[in-house]
């Protein structure tokens, strides 16, 4: 689909979610113009011009903001954990589950055994629902293989999700999930294994554009993270950490040392931590999906946070056992209900910061010169996306200028 020269969508009100005195960058009245897959204006009726020859669009008012960027996703796996569910709820806990055989390995037997057109039309069916619900950005990680075939395999699944579109997708290796069962005995076997064969090879195919590691008791130490970043950045690529999600640990000196873009989940970071954190640039991924569905009492330092001006994304965490969420309207209740979280700051979380823990500039905000992806919202006030729940409000979105999602066609 190709999209018209140049685009002015009228009649709405916009959420910039450019930082500064107005809350949400908000915009009423408004008028955006889009052409050749970028915002060229964006402002008050009376202060921008209709191109001639533009394809002109009212929204009747509707709220437009940037397209959703969602950072944190494991949407390529095997099959559902729902039996774990039912566990949890009986009282068992995420250890329990992994050191009972189930968690993570459950879903790398099911992965394993997938074929790639398989992966490849389950998870466009969880992409295309994060889709509809807003976002135009999506990153998927690997980590459900852990050998060197299914691990590239879920990266391949990846990029064909991306060449299919309307998505944008950004893919990240995170083979250091947990051990695989082969290295059950051997874990420093299994680290020279990603370094050594796995993560070259996802390079020289071209499959990867950042590595994560989760560092906790249950997967890998600090110093096998340290390993595996250091390797990465041998390779040029961005790094990421799952960390601080289930005890204390020095997970996140080792991210904040090779200035990761994010840091992920953070339930147990410290105050120092935090301070660290902000002095790398590193953004604070948080994972409320992951919160509710754990029932978890500890929450990220989102005081924290605040104090030393550490930029907070939200994210989906989209995966089969701890996140079965395909929604960040939905994140974005969950972030301020559970995490507390104000609207403005759930709605940064799934736009600009979002974007930031990417490593993408373009993105994320509407101003000139920024890409043209926007979510056009069945309401008239930005808080309006974060309060109502299971509304399915989103009613159109533009991916580079084109519109690729419009629930009234």
């Amino acid at each position: 689909m190709t999209a018209p020269e140049r685009i002015a969508l009228v009649d709405a009100t916009v959420a910039t979610m450019v930082d500064g005195p107005v809350p949400y960058g908000l915009i009423p009245d408004a008028i955006v113009v889009m052409a050749a897959g970028v915002i060229k204006a964006v402002g008050r009726r009376e202060d921008v011009a209709v191109p001639a020859g533009a394809e002109v669009r009212s929204l009747r008012g509707r709220l437009v903001t940037p397209g959703f960027v969602d950072c944190h996703t494991h949407l390529v796996f095997g099959r559902h954990r729902a039996g774990e569910f039912a566990a949890r709820l009986e009282g068992a806990s995420y250890a329990d589950i992994a050191a009972a055989g189930g968690g993570i390995r459950t879903t790398v037997e099911a992965t394993r055994a997938a074929g790639e057109q398989q992966l490849y039309e389950v998870s466009r069916r969880r992409l295309l629902r994060l889709h509809h619900t807003g976002a135009t950005t999506v990153e998927i990680k690997s980590g459900y293989g852990l050998d060197l075939d299914t691990e590239l395999r879920m990266l391949q699944v990846a990029r064909r999700l991306a060449a299919d579109g309307p998505v944008t997708v950004r893919t990240t290796l995170l083979a250091a999930h947990v051990v695989s069962p082969e290295y059950e005995h051997d874990p420093d076997g299994y680290v020279q294994l990603i370094i050594e064969t796995i993560l070259p090879e996802a390079v020289r195919q071209g499959l990867v554009d950042a590595v994560d590691v989760f560092c906790e008791h249950l997967a890998f130490s600090p110093e096998q993270t340290d390993h595996v970043f250091a390797a990465a950045r041998r390779h040029g690529l961005p790094v990421k950490i799952h960390a601080a999600q289930l005890a204390p640990g020095a997970g996140l000196a080792v991210a904040t040392t090779h200035r990761a873009l994010s840091a992920d989940h953070l339930e147990h970071a410290t105050e120092s931590q935090v301070e660290a954190m902000a002095a790398a640039g590193t953004v604070a991924v948080l994972l409320p999906g992951a919160t509710h569905m754990l029932q978890e009492a500890k929450r990220p330092p989102v005081a924290a946070l605040r104090r030393h001006g550490v930029p907070m994304a939200l994210a989906s965490d989209l995966n089969p056992g701890t996140s079965p969420v395909a929604d960040l309207a939905l994140v974005c209740n969950l972030g301020a209900i559970l995490l507390g979280l104000t609207p403005e700051e759930a709605l940064a979380g799934v736009t600009r910061n979002g974007a930031t823990a990417l490593g993408l500039g373009d993105r994320g905000t509407i101003a000139p010169g920024m890409r043209a992806d926007l979510a056009v919202w069945d309401v008239s006030h930005p808080a309006e996306i974060v309060y109502w729940v299971g509304m399915d409000l989103c009613s159109a979105v533009w991916v580079g200028g084109v519109l690729s999602f419009d629930r009234e066609s």
